[in-house]
């Protein structure tokens, strides 16, 4: 464990990034109304394409794109700043989330330079959303073992399978999908590549599923003989598996693994500022406190190694992992504690706010990869497997 920890070399941000921050406070406080707590905590699951294009007026979506793409330049640091502010105030930033985070950034470095000329001005302008194509049913997080299938075909690809758990795919214009283009599902990470799809497409069948809190955040995608241009193959045929671990890299390292309760603790805080006993918590309010500056200290190192040019995927699944119990411990904890005292006199946003991530929390471990699989990474990271 001590040589994955020493990975974890201490970083700040950089001044410019700090000057920044300034910069996204003031948009946000001019621009955007803050929402009641509950809906705070639904930050980047909220859908509001209108919002998205209006960072994307300022440059702040693929903000870390090159200029000649219709990005704003910025390094890794100033994204995390961006991050770390929208999720802060709640804003509803789901709609462009996934392909300023991961889509964007993986057809910059895989894709083609037509690829790159159409999809990434796009994404910054906010015009164009992508989902995730990676889980799918008997499979889960075990993305070696997909079974979706692309064939080749003359000028292109046919597509056939079935994605399952993919975020906002009724509102996206593209799917970037882990197939099996070679080989069958024994042949595991062999013969894996990764397709743009155009959801649009005939054979394309979007299918939401509401989740506890009555949101249809995730979706079913069917693919039934879809027929794809020879130019949807992201890089190589059968890099997939390579592709989709350096895309999974920016998925689990960002601030959004850690802030997704912070809705709840801030206004956990606020009501026991206005009450009788205001430090009856101190304990439990300075746990979640060191584990927070803990994991966002974490969180910043791999976003040094990110802004050098390297990969830190098994950093990103440690950050993950730790974060994502960090996230489910805090409507665990304050639920108890509630519940210690049913005769108080509590906020009514509070008990909303809980409520929902009570009901949404189990999903934290789940997405972008399940505990199991994540310390599998840190397990061969370390050389015990």
């Amino acid at each position: 464990m001590s040589e994955l920890l020493s990975a974890f070399r201490l970083a700040a941000l950089t001044p410019a990034a700090e000057a920044f921050r300034q910069e996204v406070q003031a948009f946000l406080q001019t621009n955007f109304d803050p929402p009641s707590p509950a809906r705070r905590a639904r930050s980047w699951m909220g859908f509001d394409a209108g919002f998205s294009r209006q960072l994307a007026q300022r440059g702040w979506v693929g903000v870390t794109l090159p200029r000649a793409y219709g990005g704003a330049e910025l390094d890794a640091f100033s994204r995390y700043v961006l991050v770390e502010e929208l999720l802060a105030a709640g804003a509803p930033v789901s709609a462009h989330w996934i392909a300023d985070r991961q889509s964007g950034p993986l057809i910059l470095k895989f894709g083609s330079e037509a690829q790159r000329h159409f999809y990434l001005p796009r994404i910054c302008a906010a015009e164009a959303f992508f989902c995730i194509g990676m889980s799918e049913p008997n499979s889960g997080s075990d993305l070696a073992s997909v079974g979706s299938r692309a064939e080749r075909v003359a000028g292109g690809w046919r597509l056939n399978g079935r994605k399952l758990w993919t975020t906002n795919a009724q509102n996206c214009q593209y799917m970037i999908a882990l197939v099996r283009t070679s080989g069958s599902a024994t042949d595991r990470q062999k013969g894996l590549s990764q397709l743009i799809v155009d959801l649009s497409l005939p054979g394309v069948t979007v299918r939401p599923i509401r989740d506890l809190a009555g949101d249809e955040h995730f979706n079913e995608v069917f693919f039934d003989d879809v027929l794809l241009a020879d130019d949807a193959l992201i890089g190589a045929e059968g890099d997939g598996w390579k592709q989709v671990n350096a895309e999974l890299a920016f998925e689990r390292s960002g601030p959004e693994r850690i802030y997704s309760s912070i809705a709840l603790l801030e206004h956990w805080i606020a009501c026991l500022r206005r009450g009788p006993n205001a430090g009856r918590h101190a304990a439990t309010l300075g746990h979640f406190a060191t584990q927070l500056a803990t994991l966002r200290r974490m969180s910043i190192a791999v976003t040094a190694k990110l802004a050098a040019g390297e990969s830190p995927v098994v950093e990103a699944a440690l950050v993950k992992d730790i974060g994502t119990g960090f996230e489910q411990s805090i409507a665990a904890v304050i639920e108890g504690l509630l519940a210690d005292d049913p005769a108080a006199d509590v906020d009514d946003a509070l008990l909303a706010t809980a409520a929902y991530l009570t009901q949404v929390a189990p999903t934290f471990s789940l997405r972008g990869g399940t505990r199991e699989i994540l310390r599998g990474m840190i397990a061969r990271g370390l050389g015990l497997r």
